[in-house]
């Protein structure tokens, strides 16, 4: 039987932390995602978001375009 030896180094400290980093980031970039969304979902009734923010967004102008006609809004 040979005789090997097996040696474990640890990662040095920058390594582990940037590794630590790197998960938090990700998953508090998925957090901001989901509480942007959620804002903007919630928000969207309202019309200085919608004619604001939702109506400049290229894919999202024709759903949040103002289709009605000036003679059936009361202001």
């Amino acid at each position: 039987m040979p005789n090997t030896r097996l040696a474990y180094s640890s990662p040095s400290q920058w390594t582990h932390q940037l590794n630590v980093t790197k998960r938090l980031a990700s998953g508090m970039g998925a957090w901001a995602f989901g509480i942007g969304s959620g804002v903007f979902l919630l928000l969207s009734v309202t019309p200085l978001v919608r004619r604001e923010v939702l109506v400049k967004v290229p894919l999202l102008k024709s759903y949040y375009e103002d289709k009605t006609p000036a003679s059936d809004k009361p202001f």
